[in-house]
Parts: C-alpha cells; structure tokens; sequence
C-alpha cells in the first residue's frame, strides 16, 4: 500500500504532519530542544533502533527542522542542531505536554512546565503575538487565508465549526 502524502495539500496541519507527523520525529525534537544533539544521546534516551533513528535525523534534517553538523574529523562524527525551524516547534510541543497531562495522566504529571524563578507550575494557553489576547472563541475564527483555493474557502465557509473552541464552556476571561 501506498502512504498518502501531505506536503502538497493546501492544509497547513497537513503539511507539518509531512514534517513532523511520525512519532518518532516529534520525540526526537522534545529530546533536541531539552539540549540533545549526538545520535547516541537520542538513541539511549528513546531506545530506538539505529536504522530508525538514522532514517528520522535524516527526515527532520531534510525537512529543516535539524541541521547535521560535524564534531570530529576522526572518526567522522556529526551532531544534530535545532534550526530556526526546529526551535519554532516547541509551542507545539508545549502545548502537547499539556494537552497529555490533562487528558491522559490519571497518575498525575510527570513532566510539568514550571517558572524558572518561583518554580510554580505554568498553566500554557495560546495568546495571539499582536494583540496579547487568548485566542478562544468566539473572539477568534478560522478564516481561508490569501493562499486559499476554492475548496478550502467553499469548506470554511460551509461550516460553523470555523470558531476556535479551545474549551468546553470556557468562561474565563479574555486576558487584556
């Protein structure tokens, strides 16, 4: 069976799971942006089988997500550095790290995001750079944007799914 791609759909999400959309990848740029760069650190941290492991650094790398760099003429040895594009993925990983211990951490957190000063927890929510403001509905919407064929702009405007609900009954107040 053929594996369907996505890096040509007019979907921004699917074009990052072209990217990142293993799971794999993902670990291995938690793993990158915790200040991992050498094959062995990654392979020991997720005990993945090297052929894995090569073919993933290759992908993420590729994708410009990673850049190999080399450490030692001899032997030939190369790290794995997180480009602009590999460090712009940690939002996602943030808010993923939250989203599983809300819905999927009975036990309670295991990794948590803390204030690095006080050491109190952080509770992560998505905040619209230009105008500071918490991006929920109804405030926010999914609208076709400039690059947008018909079939997108036909399938937002058919729908009223098109509002940003990022809770259920979220009554907080927007943040000023």
């Amino acid at each position: 069976m053929r594996r369907t791609r996505f890096d040509s759909m007019p979907c921004p999400i699917a074009r990052s799971l072209e990217r990142v959309g293993e799971w794999w990848s993902i670990l291995i740029l938690r793993d990158a942006l915790a200040g991992m760069t050498r094959f062995d650190e990654f392979q020991h941290s997720l005990g993945i089988a090297p052929a894995m492991l090569t073919r993933r650094l290759k992908a993420l790398t590729d994708a410009g997500l990673l850049e190999r760099v080399r450490y030692s003429a001899r032997p030939p040895r190369y790290e794995y550095r997180l480009t602009a594009r590999g460090l712009d993925f940690r939002p996602v990983l943030i808010a993923m790290l939250a989203w599983g211990n809300r819905h999927f951490a009975p036990e309670g957190a295991s990794i948590q995001i803390v204030d690095a000063r006080t050491g109190a927890p952080a509770d992560p929510v998505l905040v619209d750079r230009a105008s500071g403001r918490r991006i929920a509905a109804p405030d926010f919407v999914l609208a076709a944007g400039p690059a947008a064929n018909e079939a997108t702009r036909a399938r937002l405007a058919a729908t009223s799914r098109t509002r940003l609900t990022l809770e259920p009954e979220d009554t907080t107040e927007p943040r000023p």
